[in-house]
């Protein structure tokens, strides 16, 4: 009887050894919009890929872009759901690789906008001059580098000086949904966000706003993993995320960002990100 205890418990000490060591894979969120709502959507996407991949998936909200970039760092994370900006940076100081990009309103590309409240009689970009702004993320290419750009177009600001002492102040709310609500409630003057950050108002906001200026195409956000993450779950993962281009899946989107849908990507789509990064002395 002893011998078979002996023999019991090392089966089971094996048995919750192998489970204990499982492979997990590990998603980082950005907080694009509120953080509560994404958390009840990571737990639909993960649960969809965990029954695709046939091994436990889980995700969480980073704190924003950067930390999200440091967790594929330190191996925290495998993959992130995040814009150009950050994946170019990402690519630069970590290796990482881009594997998909979003179709969103049918096209992979978007622009930033600078939005202002509609009673504000602001109809210019000249006219922001010593008022304030919010950006989404000094790590993000539509909430923040494409609509600060609008400025150094127009001949306002200069990128290779202080390009934020054109406003009074900057502030930088978190994400899209933050900064374009500091707007419309009044907090700051302009928002510059994605074009698409007006769909996070409510149809009252959303007769309140308008915009002034709009950059030009971003290449849409994208799904990156860390560089040394194993090939054939990379492929099992992209494979499972193109999936939800079909129609029987396409419901899953809404817990992704809501874009339409996937396509394929590489790291050439993202140089002209790069040359911007590189304008405003992100990149050398």
């Amino acid at each position: 009887m002893k011998h078979l205890r002996t023999l019991l418990l090392a089966l089971l000490g094996t048995v919750l050894g192998g489970v204990l060591a499982q492979p997990t894979l590990t998603l980082a969120f950005i907080p694009q919009e509120n953080p509560e709502k994404l958390l009840g959507s990571i737990q639909q996407i993960t649960g969809y890929l965990e029954a695709e991949l046939g091994m436990p998936v889980r995700g969480f909200v980073s704190q924003d872009h950067a930390a999200a970039v440091e967790a594929m760092r330190n191996g925290e994370a495998d993959i992130s759901f995040m814009g150009g900006l950050p994946y170019v940076l990402a690519h630069d100081q970590i290796g990482a690789q881009v594997i998909l990009g979003e179709v969103y309103r049918g096209s992979p590309f978007y622009r930033g906008r600078i939005f202002v409240r509609k009673d504000s009689g602001i109809t210019g970009l000249e006219q922001l001059q010593d008022r304030s702004i919010a950006f989404a993320d000094p790590l993000s290419e539509s909430g923040y580098l494409y609509p600060l750009d609008t400025f150094a177009q127009a001949g306002l600001v200069d990128p290779e000086g202080d390009p934020t002492s054109f406003f009074s102040d900057v502030f930088f709310a978190g994400g899209y949904q933050q900064a374009i609500q500091a707007m419309v409630n009044g907090f700051v003057d302009a928002a510059g966000v994605s074009q698409f950050a007006e769909l996070l108002l409510t149809p009252e906001q959303l007769e309140q706003v308008t915009w002034i200026a709009e950059s030009g195409l971003i290449p849409s956000h994208s799904v990156i993993a860390r560089k040394d993450l194993d090939p054939d779950l990379l492929e099992r993962f992209t494979q499972a995320m193109m999936q939800l281009n079909d129609p029987e899946y396409r419901y899953l989107l809404q817990y992704v960002y809501s874009p339409d849908g996937y396509v394929r990507v590489d790291d050439a789509t993202y140089d002209p990100v790069r040359e911007i990064a590189r304008k405003y002395g992100y990149l050398k």
